[in-house]
């Protein structure tokens, strides 16, 4: 009679020389020049381990399920340590055709007027950790969490989104045209 060994999946991150990690049973904290994130990675078959200067991630199995686990830990963890080290940035562009748009930052809000001859302007929040700034067409959001400055980002495009018109013909609005992991030539 033989029993068969679960092998083990193992993934391994390089920590750079100006990041702090620290993991504190299943939560993970990255401290670098653009601010400080903290996640927690609860999954009873992945245990997340500092050794020197990598984050070790391992799994008791080698499932197709394990593997997926893994493997989205390693991209939220290597986002983490992107965020904090370099920022992600989303560039956004105003776009009218029949009236002029304007866009401004009040606070925590980014107002967003004359949409289509509106008369209330349309709001966006912007979420904490997540800087907006206005530079003439273009709306530009940065932050060291890629979701929330993607959430960000998303509530200002959602915030002109047009449903009951011909989207052939009115195409106003704020869309994304850049964002972070996408190539521009």
């Amino acid at each position: 009679m033989s029993t068969k060994l679960k092998s083990k999946l193992e993934e391994r991150i390089d920590i750079p020389n100006e990041i702090e990690v620290s993991i504190e049973g299943t939560l993970l904290r990255v401290k670098g020049s653009k601010g400080i994130q903290e996640r927690r990675f609860v999954d009873p078959n992945v245990k997340m381990t500092k050794q020197d200067n990598l984050i070790v991630l391992e799994t008791k199995g080698d499932s197709r399920k394990d593997k997926r686990i893994l493997n989205t830990f390693r991209a939220h963890v290597t986002n983490m340590i992107t965020g904090v080290k370099d920022g992600f940035k989303y560039k956004l562009k105003i776009c009218s055709g029949h009236f002029p748009i304007s866009a401004v930052v009040k606070g925590k809000v980014v107002e967003i007027s004359n949409f289509l001859g509106e008369k209330i302007p349309r709001k966006a929040r912007i979420m904490e950790g997540v800087s907006v700034k206005v530079d003439g067409e273009f709306v530009i959001v940065e932050g060291a969490d890629i979701e929330r400055a993607g959430n960000t980002a998303s509530r200002i495009e959602q915030a002109t989104r047009i449903t009951d018109r011909d989207r052939r013909v009115f195409q106003d609005g704020v869309f994304i045209i850049e964002k972070p992991g996408v190539r521009h030539e």
